[in-house]
């Protein structure tokens, strides 16, 4: 497990390898969406644009897009409203079958092959089942947004932890009695263990349409052009601390790793292969500036690592003992 854990692009190198040996084929999943392109878009051919991506409600699910068009981004656009994004909004064609992330996922690759969208700044939202889906594919794939924004929703919170750097910001309305309140809130405080600047604002009189003002208002719109996508940055180590990270540890499956150290540089090492784990915080260290994968670790009260936690497709504790 910690092989793959923490050598998962040699793993992507044979795949592309092995893959290349196969004969061409082609797989088309046709999904129908909205598109909308800011002004300016057709101007300027150099400049990169934010983009955001709408999942609508179960009741506009169906084969006729003019539906996807009765609330959110799609609605204000249609009746006029500017707004500097492009925003691109799927129609599901079965409520019953809600949100599949997969589809949405490789939706959002065609999409930024396509048209010339700011990878830095692609965000996410929805309402009621577009907000469960906006939930479920940020935690799934974190790496791809820059902000998320869900209504009137709630979720699974077994892996909320993915969010821990990713900008939040959740609507409901009090008198909900379609998706309760306690659901968005159970998420909400779920992820603010993690992620304490998580925001999450409570309509008093609002029932389950909570999404109308909050589309409506266009500081959501300044808030998210201010999220760009989270990446480590690179800070300076204190010696102290990387000497306290070298030593051997392992997880509960017993898979192992050692940690060492080559001159000031603190090192990970299992099976022979080797990557350097870069300084972010005190004791926060990462391994790609562009990935979700980090080490935070654990001092005991005597102020000794004791363990790291592994944070990366799946969360894991390691602890020290050499």
């Amino acid at each position: 497990m910690i092989r793959k854990i923490f050598f998962s692009c040699l793993f992507l190198i044979g795949f592309f390898v092995a893959r290349s040996q196969q004969t061409p084929e082609k797989f088309v999943q046709v999904t129908n969406y909205l598109l909308y392109l800011p002004d300016g878009y057709s101007q300027d051919t150099t400049v990169k644009w934010p983009l955001i991506l709408f999942l609508h409600g179960s009741g506009e699910s169906g084969h006729d897009l003019e539906k996807v068009k009765v609330h959110g981004p799609p609605m204000l656009v249609a009746q006029g409203k500017k707004l500097p994004f492009i925003i691109v909004s799927p129609q599901t064609p079965d409520p019953a079958t809600g949100w599949e992330p997969n589809t949405l996922y490789w939706l959002l690759q065609d999409v930024k092959e396509k048209y010339r969208v700011d990878p830095d700044r692609v965000y996410l939202t929805g309402l009621s089942m577009g907000g469960f889906g906006s939930w479920t594919l940020a935690i799934k794939h974190p790496e791809e947004f820059a902000a998320v924004v869900p209504i009137c929703a709630g979720g699974d919170t077994a892996d909320i932890w993915k969010l821990r750097n990713m900008p939040v910001w959740g609507f409901h309305g009090a008198k909900d009695n379609v998706v309760p309140l306690a659901r968005g809130q159970a998420m909400v405080d779920a992820l603010r263990k993690y992620n304490p600047s998580t925001r999450f604002t409570i309509y008093p009189d609002a029932d389950h349409n909570s999404w109308t003002v909050t589309y409506a208002n266009d500081s959501l719109y300044q808030w998210l052009l201010a999220q760009k996508k989270f990446r480590y940055t690179r800070g300076t180590a204190d010696p102290v601390i990387l000497k306290a990270c070298v030593g051997r540890y392992a997880d509960e499956h017993r898979d192992s790793v050692q940690l060492f150290l080559a001159g000031d540089t603190l090192k990970a090492t299992t099976h022979n292969e080797t990557v350097e784990l870069k300084p972010a915080a005190a004791n926060l260290f990462y391994i790609v500036d562009t990935k979700p994968e980090s080490l935070q670790f654990i001092l005991n009260k005597h102020g000794k690592v004791e363990a790291f936690l592994f944070y990366g497709n799946t969360r894991l504790i390691f602890k020290k003992y050499q």
